[in-house]
């Protein structure tokens, strides 16, 4: 009789466990039957950015801030589209407040990179409609890509499969998008990036339009934006320099060392061809000549993607992070720009420092543009702080947390820059970095020897993107 009652105590204990187990599981979202999308590979993804960076280069509108937000917001779509094949990843709709995201089906089969090709095929004809009629060519170049990639994965999975991922893949950008509307300060903000209604501030030191075209402020209210992970606290840069007009100030000293710098390299003076060559390098400020220069940060991803065979999962996270940490970079430094409004160097030099060296009323910037024939151009928005900076900080800690100091490389990393290989209207050639550090703050400094720029604006720009990159490293990617 005892081993009876044994026995059912034994049989009882184990049906209550076997019912503890099952209420575990329920609170635990099954595994997804299809392929971890670390089975794939990277060519979905550099596919869609190297699109990218055709469409931007001549995208009206779309530079500085409306490129990086608009990459974030692609970034952040594939990543959604990808994350339910990726086990050790959260979903970050729940971050972010009035994101409803539709949910893949555990039980069914999803094709991953046509999910992130029908992703990026949506978002990129609302981002870049703009140019649907005086750049049709281009503009249908985002149809054709889409059909490219499709046919190719028709090859690889049956019909079903495909149909139910490519349906999966819009209806996470539609969903996207629709959030993406409600940022009111950015949507569609490349239509007027020059409102007529901003009227910047008079004073000593205050930015004003600057010779030689004068042209009206750029994005004057890109600080409103919506963010991705800065803090209300972060948004503000540190005071600059305090202005003054007297030689001894640091504010003087700055404008004089872009003063000297530049003159320099004309004269052809010590490390000229170094100094211009860094200057030009990492310019990228001219609409129909080149990307922007956040999309340069990209453009240098999908160079070490490459080299190295990056799988999808991790593409997925590098451009979702890639793209909203230069986007919030932007917010933050485009709202400290119109804070301090400090004016450009060529204003401060030409009025100034010419009251001691005569020959600086007549000086201007090394920046270019071959296209127009126009030369000496300073980009139409307040010096500080430096947008260059920004977008390099928070792109070369991206970078970093990818490619640096981990199981495949222990130290830095070493790649060479191929981004403008071949060009010919300016210095183009190569250069090598041994850190994705060293390339930001090449990018950052390389404003100075070009004539747009005080130190404080790059010291500045460079913290405020290595922030803004930090906070998104913040968000819970992982569970």
């Amino acid at each position: 009789m005892k081993c009876f009652t044994k026995l059912r105590f034994l049989l009882f204990a184990v049906l209550l466990l076997s019912l503890f187990a099952s209420s575990c599981k329920t609170d635990t979202p099954p595994l997804s039957v299809s392929t971890p999308a670390e089975s794939y590979d990277y060519k979905v993804f550099k596919s869609w950015t190297d699109k990218f960076l055709e469409l931007d280069r001549y995208a009206k509108g779309n530079r500085p801030g409306t490129g990086p937000r608009a990459l974030a917001y692609l970034g952040l779509s594939a990543y959604e589209c990808v994350v339910p094949g990726m086990p050790d990843n959260n979903s970050l709709a729940i971050t972010y407040y009035g994101l409803n995201m539709p949910k893949a089906d555990p039980n069914l089969e999803y094709y991953w990179p046509a999910c992130v090709n029908e992703s990026y095929a949506f978002l990129m004809k609302k981002f870049f409609f703009q140019m649907a009629t005086e750049y049709a060519s281009l503009y249908q170049g985002i149809d054709h890509l889409r059909d490219v990639n499709h046919n190719q994965y028709a090859t690889e999975t049956t019909p079903e499969i495909l149909a139910r991922s490519e349906a999966f893949g819009k209806s996470i950008a539609e969903a996207i998008y629709q959030w993406e509307q409600q940022d009111v300060a950015g949507h569609n903000a490349f239509l007027n990036p020059q409102p007529v209604d901003y009227q910047p501030p008079a004073g000593a030191g205050l930015w004003q339009p600057t010779w030689p075209d004068y042209g009206a402020a750029v994005f004057p209210y890109w600080g409103e934006v919506r963010r991705f992970a800065m803090r209300e606290t972060d948004l503000l840069a540190k005071a600059p320099a305090p202005y003054d007009e007297s030689p001894l100030s640091s504010f003087y000293g700055q404008a004089v060392e872009t003063y000297q710098t530049v003159n320099n390299i004309v004269a052809n003076g010590p490390g000229a061809y170094e100094a211009r060559w860094k200057a030009e390098f990492w310019s990228d400020d001219i609409l129909g000549l080149t990307f922007g220069p956040p999309p340069r940060l990209a453009a240098i991803a999908n160079q070490v993607v490459e080299k190295e065979n990056l799988n999808l999962a991790r593409c997925a996270e590098l451009y979702a992070k890639l793209g909203m940490a230069m986007s919030d970079a932007g917010v933050s430094i485009w709202k400290s720009k119109y804070y301090y409004n400090v004016e450009r160097p060529i204003s401060y030099i030409r009025r100034v420092v010419a009251q001691q060296y005569p020959e600086a009323a007549n000086w201007k910037s090394l920046l270019n543009n071959p296209i127009s024939g126009t030369t000496g151009i300073t980009p139409a928005f307040p010096a500080y702080p430096s947008g260059h900076s920004g977008f390099g900080g928070a792109g070369g800690k991206i970078l970093s947390s990818f490619f640096e100091y981990n199981a495949e490389h222990p130290g830095g990393y070493t790649f060479t820059d191929l981004c403008h290989q071949g060009r010919t209207e300016f210095l183009g050639t190569p250069r090598t970095f041994t850190s994705f550090s060293e390339m930001a703050i090449e990018d950052a400094y390389s404003r100075i020897p070009l004539g747009v720029h005080f130190r404080m604006d790059c010291e500045e720009g460079l913290r405020l993107g290595e922030l803004a990159a930090h906070r998104v490293l913040e968000l819970p990617w992982k569970k």
